[in-house]
């Protein structure tokens, strides 16, 4: 009695279509498109460590919408509008309040002295458009700008932020490198001076 060809059942066309999938898998591995999957991946996780982190909150300037203040997405994580002038900050009254900040919400004015929140668009003038993986996670882990200049001050949450995994940051800088550009050129922090001091006391 003849037997049946083995590479004629249907069983084995079954294992063959259910292998396809994996040869095509390490093909598209080996010819690069699984990596460009992967960045989109991490600047997904970016995005949403971004909202969920209240990035927003301050560095993305805010405006008066219908229901009260709110962020001005159009200036999506621009930092403090270049265009917004100041005026010094108010004398605070007796009191357990230290702290003033602008109707935008990105220029603080405390004993640390006025801080403006920075533009964290890929701008290359005026964003993080030159920065690389390693300066943004160098100033995060070490609270100080580009890992090495100026302390980055308050309201930035450094003491939690510096606890973030490499993965995260990496994550995070993947997404901000992916927003739009907004040239936006934020002013360099002003030190306390006896006027600041007495304004947070």
């Amino acid at each position: 009695m003849k037997h049946a060809s083995l590479t004629s059942t249907p069983l084995v066309a079954l294992l063959a279509l259910s292998a396809a999938p994996c040869i095509g898998a390490t093909t598209v591995e080996a010819t690069g498109a699984a990596p460009a999957i992967t960045e989109a991946a991490k600047a997904a996780r970016g995005r949403y460590i971004v909202t969920v982190s209240g990035c927003h909150d301050c560095h993305t300037p805010w405006k008066m919408g219908p229901k009260g203040p709110e962020p001005d997405m159009s200036r999506m994580l621009s930092g403090h509008p270049e265009t917004e002038a100041l005026t010094p900050p108010p004398r605070l009254p007796e009191g357990p309040w230290v702290v003033v900040a602008s109707a935008t919400n990105t220029a603080w004015s405390g004993p640390w002295g006025v801080s403006f929140t920075a533009n964290l668009t890929p701008d290359k003038d005026t964003g993080l458009g030159k920065w690389t993986l390693r300066t943004f996670t160098d100033t995060i882990r070490t609270g100080r700008h580009k890992g090495r200049g100026r302390p980055v001050l308050p309201p930035m949450p450094i003491p939690m932020y510096k606890h973030f995994t490499d993965a995260d940051l990496a994550a995070i800088f993947a997404y901000l490198q992916s927003i739009p550009v907004v040239k936006n050129r934020v002013p360099e922090p002003i030190p306390p001076t006896p006027s600041t001091a007495a304004a947070t006391r």
